[in-house]
């Protein structure tokens, strides 16, 4: 089943989840079906329907006209509906592995039916609990490899190219992203949230010069540069996992942008769950590995299916790949950073029970942030981003 343009809008309740799932004949009739709002986003409705005796069920997401994390003061396009289905079925043209299937979509409506993820985990949530993912770098780096790869200038036609970026114009979201990510956080404004402990921290980020022309420059790079589809929201409440399994879910920002964007979004959420424990070497491990995936894999499709003429050139792709490094360091730096003191926190500091430990967790994230913006032209190689963690430790004691 595919789109679905014929009802007004209305928010879905409970029944109206369960009234939709028999009607699209995903289950036999008369199944006796439970369903659970099981929503903790900002800006969704979700259900999860499903039979008690098989277990088989599926996953209904209803985009709400508004930020649930603000409320109708903050309204919303329902156009990001259509944006997370169109990416999702464009990352299943090339990693069918790594996100959930969709088995109907209502434009009018802002609903996308897709597969039931429940027997795994939210990333985000297992991490704080001690789990470490064993595979989860190696399906991240696959993932943000053949996406970016194969939806870029050097993966497909670049008049097709341009012909899928037209379906992708998601200016309402990424407007979020340039607020939330890269200023708000960096100026006096309303939308911040941070304790009054770290103050002095904060107004020094407001008052540093430098770290405003770096974060000036990476905000102009999110808004120019067009190399592929990317995600937009990569962060690890935004992956299910388990041992063996990584499905990668809510692509509603997803827009043509810079290559180093996802790929920084992921590093900075490992980086801040590696802050709030004491054992940070499976984080690390997973930001060294996800890069090394991602280099061996975009390298070979680089020289398997290159359609660029100059793809051929002696240090294209290393320049692409020392470039796209050196963004994703900065990237992840303003991730962090709008993490800690901008409106949307994550659990992994906010959840540290101890005060004197959060309020220093946060101090450490930025610092860190701050150490990876200015010094990302320095990074050549991902294990300098160890280096800079454990440097940010060491000026702290």
């Amino acid at each position: 089943m595919t789109h679905s343009k014929q009802s007004v809008y209305e928010p879905l309740t409970e029944s109206g989840a369960v009234a939709l799932a028999a009607r699209l004949g995903l289950f036999p009739e008369g199944t006796p079906f439970i369903c659970q709002e099981i929503g903790d986003g900002n800006l969704n409705l979700v259900f999860h329907v499903f039979d008690p005796q098989t277990k088989k069920g599926v996953i209904i997401k209803q985009a709400l006209p508004y930020a649930k994390v603000v409320g109708e003061s903050w309204p919303l396009t329902l156009k990001r509906a259509v944006i997370e289905s169109n990416a999702l079925r464009t990352f299943a043209d090339y990693v069918p592995q790594y996100v959930p299937k969709v088995y109907y979509s209502d434009e009018s409506l802002a609903i996308t039916v897709m597969e039931d993820l429940s027997h795994l985990q939210i990333a985000r949530k297992g991490f704080i609990a001690g789990k470490t993912y064993p595979l989860l770098s190696q399906h991240i780096g696959e993932f943000i490899a053949k996406t970016l790869f194969y939806t870029s200038d050097f993966g497909m036609n670049q008049q097709q190219k341009k012909q899928l970026q037209q379906n992708f114009i998601n200016p309402e979201l990424c407007k979020i992203t340039e607020d939330l990510v890269f200023t708000d956080p960096f100026f006096d404004h309303e939308t911040n949230n941070f304790e009054e402990e770290l103050r002095r921290d904060v107004e020094a980020l407001w008052n540093d010069d430098a770290l405003h022309l770096e974060v000036a420059k990476l905000k102009r790079k999110f808004l120019t540069e067009a190399d592929a589809l990317i995600h937009g929201d990569l962060h690890t409440g935004s992956i299910f996992a388990s041992d063996t399994e990584t499905k990668v879910i809510d692509p509603e920002f997803a827009f043509y942008g810079p290559f180093g964007f996802d790929i920084g979004q992921f590093f900075a959420n490992l980086l801040l769950n590696a802050l709030s424990r004491s054992e940070h070497e499976p984080l690390l491990a997973h930001i060294e590995k996800t890069w090394n995936v991602f280099t061996h894999t975009f390298a070979a499709l680089w020289e398997q299916h290159n359609v660029e003429p100059y793809a051929k050139t002696e240090g294209l792709l290393q320049d692409v790949l020392q470039q796209t490094l050196i963004d994703a360091v900065g990237f992840a730096g303003c991730e962090i950073i709008r993490r800690t003191i901008g409106l949307a926190h994550v659990a992994d500091l906010d959840g540290i029970e101890d005060q004197p430990t959060r309020i220093h967790a946060k101090q450490l994230a930025l610092q860190l942030g701050r150490q990876l913006i200015l010094h990302r032209q320095t990074i050549h190689e991902v294990q300098q981003i160890r280096s800079l963690f454990f440097q940010t430790f060491a000026a702290t004691h």
